[in-house]
Order: C-alpha cells, then structure tokens, then sequence
C-alpha cells in the first residue's frame, strides 16, 4: 500500500518548534529526531502508512501541501518586545507601591463592640 503524508501542524516559540501530526487512533508510530531532520511514521486503523520527513534548516521555499501553519497558536513576534516592556514597568510599578515606606494605618477605628462580643461567645 502506497504511503501518504499526515496533515502536520506546527508552531514555534522563542526556543521551541511544535509540530503536530495529525492521524487518529495511529499505531506503530515512529519518531526519528536528528539534528538535520524529523521522521515521522505511522499507521491509521485501516493499515493506510503515513510518512512525513521534514528537513531542518532546508534551503527549498517550498510548502508541502500537507504542512500548515496551526493558527490557534500563532504567535506574532514583531510588537511582543512592547508588550513585555510594558508589562515589566506595571509590574515595576506596583512593587514600588508596594515598597514604599510609609507609616503602618491606625486601627483606631475598629469597632471595640465586636471584640466584647466575641468575648461574650467564647
């Protein structure tokens, strides 16, 4: 029986590629990770093969019509640089509050009743 490529997914974080592959209820799976490429191999419940190579750091721009980006993890770089800056000085922010030095609050104003009840309970 002929072999057939299994639609891939993948997605990529700062140090990480995600790849996916996708074949429901897959047996005899094999995964061959080398520093130039992944292999993947596997077989569905009807005994259709599935094989998918990828090379890394290949110089070919073409897409394998079987390899799509998954979009539910899509990430966009350009602006991130913002938006962690951003949150660096909130956070910065709030630890200055929290940091600065000032006098502890009075607690004249609790209620001397609520003690004598609970006093009177015990």
């Amino acid at each position: 029986m002929a072999r057939q490529h299994a639609r891939t997914l993948w997605y990529d974080r700062p140090k990480y590629v995600f790849m996916e592959f996708c074949v429901e209820d897959s047996s005899d799976v094999h995964v061959l990770i080398e520093d130039h490429r992944i292999v993947f191999s596997c077989k569905n419940p009807d005994g259709v093969e599935f094989y998918n190579e990828i090379e890394f750091y290949a110089k070919v721009n073409c897409k394998p019509a079987w390899l799509s980006v998954d979009f539910d993890n899509w990430r966009d770089w350009e602006g991130d640089e913002e938006v962690e800056l951003a949150q660096v000085e909130h956070y910065a922010e709030l630890l200055k509050k929290v940091s600065t030095k000032s006098p502890p609050p009075a607690m004249d104003d609790l209620d001397d009743d609520s003690d004598s009840a609970d006093a009177r309970s015990n």
